[in-house]
């Protein structure tokens, strides 16, 4: 994505980190929009419907970004190997097309002045058209790059086989199938559990999302930076106390909360649904990211219409067509919370990790709270929350450190070094 395949290992997971940070102000915005609906419009399974489905607005692409209809036009075989084989030169060239020939001389287009001044009768005639034939593609791209410089070539045969590892369309709508419906539920837990749960509740079970990734990274890794080690689970489990600490204002429970089902629901399916992806897709020049949420859209819109009806008779849910300040907001957090945070937030995995993509999602609960207390004046926060933040981004650039240094695990040296140490103080001792 953009071409940014000539960048350092160090200067993708600096880019990478940037993006996901700048993904998580994105959302920040987007909960603040996300109250003020909710107290009015308590609707999850239509507004992930809704905001999901405004994906479908990238496939606008194909009018504008020629790429995209190029492959549409493409066919498996333009250029056929084993035709060139059999010594045929007819294949390689296009049907002729026969263009007029315009001649500067009057007296050059029929005879030869030669002939008529020896007073022979015979006369040499030329034709009048000119027979064209064109090339094909890959023959003509082939010609292109041998009339270029040596450095200019080079980086024209990286961008092809740049282009020539991207997954075509085919198999980019039918990996949308698949991670349309994990995302889907992924979102539409979330919505659920804060329907009916404490926030602080639902923030805590969601942050679990990063324990779950990094055990499925374990089993299916996608890259040496998805590795499991045991300083990256001291990590997350550092995060995880942080985001208690910074939620245990909101942590308000008179009774059980049906809700933590969906919240941890949510964590599993979008931990699957990130890893799963990432082991299919291992960069993100092999995937137009906007073309497959395109198709994430375009799918969603056509599958998941039946849960309205299914949602409605059992009165799980009642239909209810939104007023027109509950579009406006709608449509404004899909635009901007779930369209554009979605891509960047794919492209920031890619880039990193998708240990580090899970993590970010804790940097929210902080970073909203942050928000309120410095934009809404609200001081009410509790020591737990100052002291809670500071682990939660200490654990996430620590994840990213780690994932840099690809085979460093200071925990497990450090606890080799101590116990390298107890068993020599024994040897003493005896």
């Amino acid at each position: 994505m953009f071409g940014l395949i000539n960048l350092t290992q160090l200067q993708r997971l600096v880019l990478g980190i940037f993006v996901l940070l700048l993904v998580d102000i994105i959302w920040v915005a987007s909960a603040e929009l996300t109250k003020y609906l909710f107290d009015e419009y308590k609707k999850p399974f239509f507004s992930t419907y809704l905001k999901t489905s405004m994906f479908l607005i990238y496939l606008v692409g194909f009018i504008f970004w020629k790429p995209w209809r190029a492959q549409c036009k493409k066919k498996s075989g333009v250029y056929d190997q084993t035709d060139s084989n059999d010594g045929s030169s007819e294949r390689l060239l296009s049907e002729p097309v026969y263009v007029p020939i315009k001649f500067d001389d009057k007296n050059s287009g029929h005879e030869s002045e030669d002939s008529t001044s020896l007073g022979n009768e015979r006369a040499v005639r030329f034709n009048s058209v000119s027979e064209v034939r064109q090339l094909s593609e890959s023959q003509a791209e082939d010609a292109a790059l041998a009339r270029l410089s040596y450095s200019a070539t080079m980086r024209a045969e990286e961008a092809r086989l740049r282009a020539m590892s991207k997954l075509p369309i085919e198999h980019v709508a039918k990996l949308s199938i698949i991670f349309c419906v994990l995302w889907f539920f992924a979102n539409l837990a979330y919505q659920e559990a804060l329907k009916d749960t404490e926030a602080g509740i639902v923030n805590v079970l969601s942050s679990t999302s990063g324990l779950f990734t990094l055990v499925l990274a374990a089993f299916f890794p996608s890259s040496k930076g998805d590795k499991f080690t045991l300083s990256k689970l001291v990590a997350v489990l550092i995060s995880l106390g942080g985001v208690v600490l910074v939620s245990v204002g909101d942590l308000k429970i008179e009774q059980f909360p049906w809700g933590a089902f969906w919240s941890l629901g949510g964590a599993i399916v979008y931990a699957l649904y990130l890893v799963s992806l990432k082991r299919k897709v291992d960069n993100e020049d092999k995937l137009d990211i906007p073309l497959f949420f395109g198709f994430v859209g375009l799918f969603n819109l056509l599958i998941m219409w039946p849960g309205f009806l299914i949602l409605h008779f059992t009165k799980a849910e009642i239909f209810q067509w939104p007023t027109g300040k509950e579009w406006l907001y709608l449509v404004a957090n899909g635009l901007i919370g779930t369209m554009l945070s979605e891509v960047l937030w794919l492209w920031g995995c890619f880039l990193t990790s998708s240990l580090m993509a899970t993590l970010s999602l804790s940097l929210v609960i902080p970073l909203t709270m942050l928000a309120d207390a410095f934009v809404r004046e609200v001081k009410d926060y509790n020591w737990e929350f100052y002291v809670g933040t500071v682990p939660v981004f200490l654990s996430f650039f620590a994840v990213g450190v780690l994932s840099h240094y690809e085979n460093w695990d200071p925990v497990l040296v450090g606890l080799k070094k101590i116990m390298h140490c107890i068993t020599r103080w024994r040897l003493e001792v005896r």
